[in-house]
């Protein structure tokens, strides 16, 4: 029999979860028969859907059945509830400490507009962090597919409402549309206000798409990043200034990236010193949520609960997470491994 710790009770940190895709699918369910959306049975069948992106139309799929989620939250209490409940998923999965990404503009349409958008979720981030005692922080995502001009202001919107728990900056969507080096103005805004620099890249696109992220945006994170697994060099880069790549296996597999939770690289990232916080993404659509992806380390790639450990505090390390509470994560991390294992 083999004896392994539960990783529901690790400390880490939980640094790429996207909004809407945070949502139980009991809430769902219920939102949509309260405002009369009709759901495609690939949100109601109670199994993930059945996604690949890796071409367009896969990737339009998956953005469909996205927008129609998000359709659905159109109240601040609703803002409100999908908050709190992902911060309960969160601390049952032990996570000390949650960066929720969000694009407001997506929701500024049902919300009053963009900025009334950003203060309701960030009134819900204030709110659900009180009420459940897990910190929360927001990191504010520009869509590639949008022009440029939009990514800066909403770069300068995060700016301004820094004081109010926004810690990042992103850019999300698909990453084979635009540049990287058409939105080195909106990060420059973002970091020159004091926010990371933590874009997508490396998922659907190859090596090149990480290395633009660090060149041309200065990336201290990348959503995902795993594709630089195919290139030694970069994964040195990366190793060397200790970038952070936000891995979502679960994702990576559901979405097509690889064929077999075995061709995820987090051996490749982990033995060449790339620090990764394990992440869900989208667990709406992926159907596993934080303690899974560890779950999906240990079970699919063997790594032992020392290693796991040290996956969580790389999680811890590339937060914005203030020291106290860093310190205590880490703590957290060292008591669990001291715990005996139990019997599975």
């Amino acid at each position: 029999m083999e004896h392994v710790r539960d990783v529901s009770r690790l400390p880490k940190a939980h640094l790429h979860l996207h909004f809407t895709g945070s949502m139980r699918p009991t809430t769902l369910l219920e939102l949509a028969d309260k405002y009369g959306v009709h759901l495609p049975d690939a949100l109601t069948s109670g199994e993930p859907p059945r996604l690949r992106a890796t071409d367009e139309r896969g990737w339009f799929r998956f953005q469909r059945l996205y927008d129609i989620a998000r359709s659905c939250l159109r109240t601040p209490d609703d803002i409100r509830r999908l908050v709190r409940e992902a911060a309960e998923e969160d601390l049952k999965d032990g996570s000390g400490w949650l960066e929720i990404q969000v694009d407001p503009t997506s929701y500024a349409p049902m919300l009053g507009g963009l900025i009334p958008a950003l203060e309701i979720i960030l009134d819900a981030v204030e709110s659900a962090s009180r009420e459940t005692g897990l910190g929360i922080r927001v990191l504010v995502a520009a869509n590639r597919m949008k022009h440029p001009l939009d990514a800066r202001t909403l770069a300068r919107l995060a700016v301004r409402h820094a004081d109010r728990g926004i810690v990042g900056f992103g850019l999300s969507n698909d990453e084979r549309r635009g540049m990287a080096r058409d939105f080195d103005r909106a990060f420059a805004i973002a970091r020159e206000g004091g926010l990371l620099a933590a874009p997508h890249g490396g998922e659907l696109s190859g090596p090149a798409s990480v290395r633009d992220c660090l060149d041309d945006l200065r990336a201290s994170r990348i959503g995902h990043g795993v594709r630089a697994a195919e290139d030694p060099r970069l994964l040195r880069k990366l190793a060397e200034r200790q970038v952070t790549c936000e891995v979502c296996p679960a994702s990576n597999v559901a979405l097509g990236v690889y064929e077999k939770p075995e061709d995820v690289p987090l051996r490749t990232l982990y033995d060449a010193g790339v620090p990764m916080a394990l992440g869900a993404d989208d667990p709406l659509l992926f159907g596993s949520r934080l303690a899974a992806q560890y779950e999906f380390a240990r079970r699919h790639h063997d790594f032992t609960d020392t290693e796991l450990a040290e996956l969580a505090r790389q999680s811890v390390r590339g937060s914005a997470a203030p020291a106290p509470v860093r310190d205590g994560l880490l703590a957290g991390i060292d008591d669990w491994l001291k715990d005996e294992p139990t019997g599975v």
